[in-house]
């Protein structure tokens, strides 16, 4: 028999592992060396803040899809419908030559030129009976009024068809888009659930101070002095949303995404924007930083994923991501790209 090994004493513990992850800043605390690595609360705030932002530049992008995808419905709509119309004149057009083909039957016989009408190409053969003198000048407009309407229902229903195919893809895009949010919030939420109950109850108490924060700035009058006009109405539409719920894909009133609520804004002063922040930036005048006046258009990031409305005093109501609601921010809390006066 071989030597058996001998046992270790009893309340020796197997030696811990503390080290820093390089890739992710994770922790590994004490434990077996098999245990799954639990990620300590300043790496899960970095991951999730990164997930948040990926997760609304995917929001921006759903909703460029989803803005193109209405447009597209409406333009496929309108498309058949002219066919529609189209196809009612083609079919009284060709009533109007089945009357003259069987008033010729009875007569004798049908015209080469009304049956091949019916029958055939009525381009070519209207080229050919026109030279040869064979068709009497009634018919021939009626035939041309014919073609004419033909070719105008062939090209409409080519439209359609070619409309109803982006709409398809315009359908896969939002579909894919949509999923990535849902992946990227549900990796969000699953490391904020890997969290310890003391780590999570600082999430939530560092939450309430944001809110708490939020609503002492929006009671803070602004030093900027008195807003009229259209701006005042953007920005007091603004300052009563304050509190609701982000909801991505959402324009209110329940809840909103941040191009949501600026474009909600902007119909409170009559003003049309574009669905999507990128498109929002492209509307009216760019204002320097040092000009910015309360009810202008702030973006942030690189991509311009994020717009807000100035409010006055370096500070914005914006609606900032899942889990949160729709507040006060210093303009500076994020990076600033720059703004524009629709």
């Amino acid at each position: 028999m071989g030597k058996r090994r001998k046992p270790s004493p009893p309340g020796r513990a197997r030696l811990a592992v503390v080290t820093t992850a390089m890739a992710g800043g994770v922790v590994l605390t004490a434990g077996p060396a098999q245990a799954e690595p639990v990620p300590g609360l300043a790496a899960v705030k970095e991951q999730v803040d990164q997930l948040n932002e990926e997760a609304e530049q995917s929001i921006e992008r759903y909703n460029g899809f989803q803005e193109k995808q209405q447009k597209l419905q409406g333009d496929a709509n309108r498309i058949q419908e002219k066919v529609a119309r189209g196809q009612e004149a083609m079919n009284e057009l060709r009533t109007r030559l089945g009357g003259i083909a069987a008033e010729q039957y009875r007569n004798g016989g049908i015209d080469p030129s009304v049956q091949l009408m019916l029958d055939s190409d009525p381009g070519a053969y209207l080229a050919r009976a026109a030279t040869q003198n064979r068709i009497a000048d009634s018919q021939a407009a009626l035939l041309r009024q014919a073609l004419a309407e033909q070719r105008r229902l062939d090209q409409d229903r080519a439209e359609a068809t070619a409309t109803l195919a982006q709409l398809d893809e315009a359908a896969a895009s939002l579909t894919a888009e949509k999923k990535a949010v849902q992946e990227k919030l549900a990796r969000a939420q699953a490391l904020l659930n890997r969290l310890s109950a003391a780590d999570r109850a600082k999430v939530n108490a560092q939450e309430a101070a944001a809110t708490r924060a939020s609503r002492s700035a929006a009671e803070r009058p602004a030093s900027s002095g008195p807003v009229t006009g259209r701006a005042a109405a953007i920005v007091q539409f603004a300052y009563s949303q304050l509190g609701k719920p982000y909801v991505w894909g959402a324009t209110g009133p329940a809840g909103y995404d941040c191009s949501g609520l600026t474009g909600a804004a902007y119909r409170a002063a009559d003003i049309r924007l574009p669905r999507v922040s990128q498109d929002q930036w492209k509307v009216g005048s760019r204002i320097a930083r040092a000009d910015l006046q309360p009810g202008d258009l702030v973006f942030f990031y690189g991509d311009l994923h994020h717009v807000g409305i100035y409010i006055g005093d370096g500070r914005m109501i914006h609606a900032p991501r899942t889990g949160k609601n729709v507040e006060i921010l210093p303009i500076s809390a994020m990076p600033y790209v720059g703004a524009v006066r629709p």
